[in-house]
C-alpha cells in the first residue's frame, strides 16, 4: 500500500519592518517634546501668577500660625485666668444656699476690679472660657429668678460634652417652665432627655418632659414618656415610683 505525506500548511510570518517602528517611535517622542515644550511655554506665560498664588498660600498659613500663636492662645490663657474670680463664687453659691443669691450676684457681676461672667461672655466670647462664662451665668441666673436671661445665656452656650449640653438644654426647659411656657418646656426637655443616652439625665428629663406633658393634658404622651423611663432606666432616681406616675396617665386617658 503506497502511504503518501502530508504536506505541512507553514503559517506566514510577519515582516519586521524597522524603519516603521522607527518612525512610529520617533513620532512619540516628537509628541512629548512637544507636549513638554507647550508646559514650559505655559509655566513661562504665567510664572507670575504661579508664583504669586504659592506666596499668597504661604502668606495665609503663617497668617493662621501667627494669629494662633499671638491672639487666639493668649486670649485663651487670659479669658481662664479672669473665669477663676467668678467662677470661685459660682461654686460657693451651689453650696451655700443661705447667702446663694449675692454668690450668684458676684459670680455675675465681678467685683474689686474683677471681672463677673458676664463680663467675660461678652469680651472673651471666642474663647472656651467665654463659652462656659455662658453656661455658668445662664445656670446663675435661673437660680436667681432671672429666667429670660438664663434661656438667653444657655442658648448661646455650645459644647461638645454631650452631658454638659444635656444640662444646658435642661435648664432651659426649668427656665420655660417657670416663666409658664409649658410647651417650649416639653420641647426643650425632650431635646435634654435626647442629646446622650445615659442614666442620669435621660430619665430625669424624660421624668419632666412627663410631669408638662401630664399638665398639657397630653397624658398618652406623659404615659410613653414614664414608661420608657420603666423599661430602660430601671434604676435610675426616677424609675423608683414610676410606676405611680403610668398609673395616674392611664387613668387620665380612660376619663
Amino acid at each position: 500500500m503506497a502511504t503518501y505525506k502530508k504536506r505541512g500548511n507553514k503559517v506566514k510570518k510577519a515582516e519586521h519592518n524597522p524603519v516603521e517602528e522607527n518612525s512610529t517611535t520617533a513620532e512619540v517622542f516628537n509628541t512629548l517634546d512637544e507636549t513638554a515644550s507647550r508646559s514650559e511655554q505655559w509655566v513661562e506665560r504665567n510664572q507670575k501668577i504661579i508664583f504669586g498664588g504659592l506666596i499668597a498660600v504661604v502668606v495665609v498659613i503663617l497668617g493662621y500660625l501667627a494669629y494662633n500663636n499671638f491672639v487666639i492662645e493668649p486670649n485663651e490663657i487670659e479669658a481662664a485666668d479672669e473665669l477663676a474670680y467668678p467662677k470661685k463664687h459660682f461654686e460657693q453659691a451651689q453650696t451655700n444656699t443661705a447667702v446663694a443669691d449675692s454668690l450668684y450676684a458676684l459670680s455675675l457681676n465681678g467685683s474689686d476690679g474683677k471681672y463677673g461672667l458676664i463680663d467675660i461672655a461678652d469680651n472673651y466670647s471666642s474663647t472656651k472660657a467665654g463659652n462656659l462664662a455662658k453656661y455658668m451665668a445662664g445656670i446663675a441666673y435661673l437660680k436667681t429668678g432671672d429666667y429670660q436671661n438664663a434661656i438667653d445665656y444657655l442658648s448661646n452656650f455650645s459644647s461638645d460634652d454631650e452631658m454638659l449640653g444635656a444640662l444646658a438644654l435642661g435648664n432651659i426647659g426649668d427656665a420655660f417652665s417657670e416663666i409658664n411656657q409649658p410647651e417650649d418646656a416639653l420641647k426643650y426637655y425632650l431635646d435634654a432627655a435626647n442629646v446622650k443616652d445615659n442614666n442620669f439625665t435621660s430619665p430625669l428629663y424624660l421624668f419632666k418632659a412627663g410631669k408638662v406633658a401630664m399638665s398639657l393634658n397630653k397624658y398618652s404622651e406623659a404615659e410613653t414618656y414614664f414608661t420608657k423611663i420603666k423599661e430602660q432606666y430601671s434604676t435610675s432616681d426616677q424609675a423608683r415610683m414610676i410606676n405611680i406616675y403610668i398609673q395616674r396617665a392611664q387613668i387620665a386617658q380612660n376619663k
